[in-house]
Formats: structure tokens, sequence, C-alpha cells
């Protein structure tokens, strides 16, 4: 059976990030937004920023037992063209600047291939990733162990996120949390990177699937039944690790962020959940159903409160955390 009362208070309840979370990392965004438009060095450069990644596409999950979540915001900047020959400066910089602040210089703070991380004792650290319109027309990032620029397109992943969801209509965000949650608290294809299953899972999403069956994605356990089928249909096709582009329209692959053995474990798994959907959706009877997507989900899989207490209220419409703004996983 469905259960899709279900699926959306186990979204509520269990799988989304809660909204303080949200309101909490808004702030201290916008906290270190403004820490680097006022450093004297860097400042005048700091032109603003963008969210992006899992946050800004609303796939992000509550961590693993309270442990601390990511999010990536794109710190927009001039281009300086006395740092032209060293890309990476960018990032040196930035970190130079945390470094300068009375408050972040104190609180962890080291440089990645593609950013700055500053990290928040037992809650959340934020990446930061400079950005640049270079003045011939790129949008680039940084590669800072490559000392390269990368290209990038920061509206292209949300246009086609946004397009995705639409066709699916609005239920594939939601599958990408349910996703993300097996992955992350149930153990399941460990190694994968969030922007090549969420690429792997939306590119499932095709309008000509409602021609014959207008309900394709009509709800949560409809969508997530399909869409897996569809992902476990081409993967037992690719054998070999298949390359995954970018769907922002960069030119780029995420190719280098997996490695044959990580696919290959994948692809295993994912072929083993489309079964327990499966098996789970068509049961007939509702114990057993309940049985086997608590076995995939865990106990939290559950009905709502007002359906298992009988109240004559109705339970409050589910909340979907949403921070609607562009960006691109990097």
């Amino acid at each position: 059976m469905q259960l899709a009362d279900h699926f959306n208070e186990f979204l509520r309840t269990t799988v989304n990030l809660g909204q303080v979370k949200l309101d909490l990392l808004d702030t201290r965004v916008e906290a270190i937004y403004r820490a680097l438009k006022a450093d004297e060095e860097i400042g005048s450069l700091v032109l603003g920023k963008i969210p992006q990644g899992s946050w800004a596409h609303r796939t992000i999950i509550d961590p693993v037992g309270g442990t601390e979540f990511d999010a990536d915001v794109m710190l927009l900047m001039a281009e300086n063209p006395d740092w032209s020959q060293s890309p990476k400066t960018y990032i040196e910089e930035v970190y130079a600047a945390l470094h300068r602040h009375s408050i972040y210089k104190d609180m962890p703070h080291s440089r990645k291939c593609r950013c700055v991380r500053l990290v928040y004792s037992n809650s959340m650290h934020v990446d930061i990733v400079p950005y640049v319109m270079l003045v011939d027309g790129r949008e680039v990032i940084v590669n800072r162990d490559e000392d390269t620029w990368e290209n990038t397109n920061s509206q292209g992943f949300s246009t086609w996120m946004r397009t995705q969801d639409q066709i699916a209509q609005g239920n594939l965000r939601k599958v990408i949390r349910l996703m993300k949650f097996l992955r992350d608290h149930k153990g399941s294809f460990t190694g994968t990177r969030s922007v090549i299953l969420t690429t792997l899972l939306g590119n499932q999403v095709h309008a000509y699937k409602k021609f014959s069956d207008p309900g394709y994605y009509r709800d949560v356990p409809t969508a997530l039944l399909h869409i897996v089928a569809d992902l476990d249909t081409y993967l037992q096709a690719n054998e070999i690790k298949p390359s995954v582009a970018d769907p922002s329209g960069s030119g780029l692959t995420f190719d280098h962020r997996w490695e044959q053995n990580t696919y290959s474990y994948f692809r295993d798994r994912i072929h083993k959940h489309a079964a327990e959907i499966h098996d789970a959706y068509h049961a007939e009877d509702k114990d057993t159903s309940l049985r086997l997507w608590q076995n995939l989900f865990g106990p939290e899989f559950k009905a709502p409160v007002s359906a298992t207490s009988g109240s004559k209220f109705p339970a409050a419409a589910t909340t979907v955390t949403a921070v609607a703004r562009p960006g691109r996983a990097g």
C-alpha cells in the first residue's frame, strides 16, 4: 500500500532539516557575509552571496544522530587582475579574512579544494565557495589543488532541479531526501556523493512517462516507486560506471567524484531497494505494507499522530522545509 500520509509524517518529523536549524543557518551565513564584506583587505571585492547545494535545492536532511550538517554558499567576488596568475589566491584571501576577524579567528576554519570551511561546534559547518564572473564572460569557481578555474553555472542547476521537480509534481525533492536518508541514516550506498545521487535521480524524471500514466508521480510513494525503479533499470544496463554530466550545462561531469567500486556498490544497493520499495508499495494488506516500509526506513516510519489517536482534529499540513534560492551543488 502507498501509505502516503505516513510518508508525509516521516518526512516532516524525521527526514527534513527543521526550520529552527534553517533559520540559524540563514543567520550565520548572513553574519559571515557581513564580516567578509567589512574586511579591509577583500571587502571591496565581495559582491554577493548565493546559497548552493542541498540547502539551495531543498534536498538537505537532518544529520545522523544530531551531528553537524553542512551548507554551501557561493561568495560572489569581483575579479582581481593581480591574482590572475593564481586563482587559488581567492581561497587563500577568504581564509585570511576569517583569520583576521575577531570572532572567526578562534573558530575552526580550513582551506579545501574549492572552498573555505568554517565550523560551528556540534551543529554545522559552512563551506564558502569563491565565485567569480571573469571579464571573458565565464562563471568560475576555484580548484585550489590544481590552482585553476573551474567553469560553473550558478543558475543552471537550480533551473534543472526546478524543472524536474515540477514534472514530478513536486515530489522529486522529497524522493531525493528519502534516498539521502537511506544513505546517511541506514548506511546504504555510502560513498555516493549527494550531487551524483541528486543528478541520477533527477535524470530519471521525464514528462513522457505521464503520457500513458498521468499519475506516474502523483504522490511521494508513487514517485519513489517509479523514480527508483527507473534508476535501477538504468544502472543495471550499465555495469561499468557511466559518465554523469553536470545538468547545469557547465559542460563538466561529476565523474571524478566516485570510483568504479563505489559505483558497483551503489548499483547493487539500488537494485535491492527498488525490489523492497516494489514489495512494500504493492502489498495488499496494510499491516504487511507498513512492516515492509519500516524494514526499509526504520520504526520512525509510522502513521501521523492524528491517524493513530483518532482525534477529531486533522493533523497540520505537511511542512516542507524550503530555501527557495538559486545555486548549484559543489
